[in-house]
């Protein structure tokens, strides 16, 4: 499965120890603007995301019409990056992956498909691949890194331990 990357889901990934085994799983495409937001500064994040890059895990594009990614950004007032992506999902046919607010009201509207992190999380908890306390343990990393309502969390809570 191919999907398209925000830098935000990419880095919260990273900073939960799952976005090497997520990589390993998902043909994971990126535009440029979201590649150099994710290796703007100097972290573990960025050497990750570069090394997958390398490794060709990650997937760099050109999103193409600048024009079009503009006028996207302005409807929805989101940033260059989450404009590129959501611009290359809708041309590659593709799902997004994205833990922004604004941007995954923007798929809504647009009817694109999309995913977060902690649904990355949830899937591969729920397929046996780490046990529950591993889980839970990195969904507590997810509600310090990621701007998720507590609701959210809750919800994700009793998935991982066993309730709808």
């Amino acid at each position: 499965m191919k999907i398209v990357f925000d830098s935000s889901t990419l880095i919260l990934l990273s900073k939960i120890d799952l976005l090497r085994e997520v990589a390993d799983n998902t043909t994971i495409i990126i535009p440029e603007k979201v590649k150099s937001e994710c290796l703007s500064k100097k972290s573990l994040d960025a050497i990750l995301i570069t090394t997958l890059i390398k490794e060709q895990k990650i997937i760099v594009k050109m999103a193409g019409n600048n024009e079009a990614i503009k006028k996207i950004q302005r409807d929805f007032k989101i940033e260059a990056g989450e404009a590129e992506a959501l611009w290359l999902a809708k041309r590659l046919d593709c799902a997004i992956a994205v833990d922004d607010g604004p941007t995954i009201k923007a798929c809504k509207v647009i009817g694109l498909n999309f995913t977060t992190a902690i649904h990355f999380l949830l899937n591969i908890a729920l397929y046996n691949r780490w046990n529950k306390s591993i889980a839970l343990e990195k969904l507590e990393k997810l509600s310090v890194y990621g701007r998720y309502s507590k609701k959210i969390i809750e919800d994700a809570t009793q998935r991982l331990k066993g309730g709808n």
